[in-house]
């Protein structure tokens, strides 16, 4: 494990979680699809974090997960393990749990429901930072948790703590990766978490993507930054072309995610495409969706 913060940049993927058909988790196809994600040259994983179902599985079983996944990767690329809660002891307990695990980065989201002022959040995340040892990623996505970290935030919790040095940004906003880049003089490490607008992220100074998408094209994903670092932009465009509809279709309207990524990664015979309550399956119009996109990315 290594703090190296160089690792953190391309596209790392916010894996689901396989289940069977009674809602257990399906730890052997778990270890497979892991593996396959890395196989695929995929930079980075995130066991655990909203993708993974996290907030509907018990605190035995998502360090179960994670566990399982730092066994998995066997350190060939940095696991980002999603140890956020509402709660705040709660979320350092998983922290610690996966620092001692041996993930090498934490994902921590935004309190939800709660609604915590500027103070709670800060008082919030700084406890947590000072309960750990290894790279803390902030996850701000308000259409979840509706409440923001304000960039002016962000920037004194990365100058001022001892390791959050991050943020997986979900906000949809595209001034704001420039805003931190400039605030922080580029020091901020910055993940965008909405797939459509991956490429654009980039060139407003972000690093990387923490996809959804990439769940079912992990090696298009992975290409699509190495394009771009080679300075290669009409691949990555092409490649972008490729994935919008991908990403789109992923939420499509009838069925909360990670449902259509389960669908899809069905069809890929990687696994059932069962999600646990209050989640539901998809109706025929996403799967129809979910059909054309992988399709127009040429994967089945």
């Amino acid at each position: 494990m290594t703090n190296d913060l160089t690792r953190y940049r391309g596209a790392f993927t916010a894996l689901v979680t396989p289940m069977t058909g009674d809602g257990a988790i399906d730890f052997p196809t778990l270890e497979q699809f892991y593996d396959w994600q890395v196989n695929e040259g995929i930079h980075g994983v995130i066991p655990m974090g909203t993708t993974g179902e996290s907030p509907v599985l018990k605190h035995t079983e998502h360090r179960a997960v994670i566990e399982r996944c730092v066994d998995v990767v066997a350190g060939r690329v940095p696991v980002m393990a999603g140890t956020g809660s509402n709660n705040t002891a709660a979320a350092i307990g998983l922290s610690e749990h996966a620092e001692h695990a041996g993930a090498d980065a934490l994902l921590v989201v935004t309190p939800y429901y709660n609604k915590p002022s500027r103070d709670g959040l800060r008082a919030h995340f700084l406890a947590i930072d000072a309960a750990v040892s290894i790279p803390i990623f902030l996850y701000d996505i308000p259409g979840r948790s509706v409440v923001e970290i304000g960039s002016d935030l962000v920037a004194e919790l990365i100058t001022e703590s001892k390791n959050i040095v991050g943020i997986k940004d979900a906000t949809g906003n595209l001034v704001r990766p420039m805003e931190l880049h400039m605030a922080l003089k580029g020091k901020a490490v910055q993940f965008s978490g909405e797939d459509p607008s991956e490429l654009a992220f980039l060139a407003q100074g972000g690093h990387g993507i923490i996809s959804v998408t990439a769940n079912i094209a992990p090696k298009l994903h992975a290409e699509i930054h190495e394009a771009w670092w080679a300075g290669d932009f009409a691949r990555a465009a092409k490649i972008r072309d490729q994935l919008f509809p991908l990403a789109k279709a992923c939420f499509h309207g009838d069925a909360s995610s990670p449902a259509p990524t389960k669908y899809g990664l069905s069809r890929l015979n990687l696994m059932s495409d069962f999600v646990r309550l209050p989640g539901v399956s998809t109706r025929q119009t996403t799967r129809k969706a979910v059909d054309a996109a992988m399709r127009h990315a040429g994967l089945i």
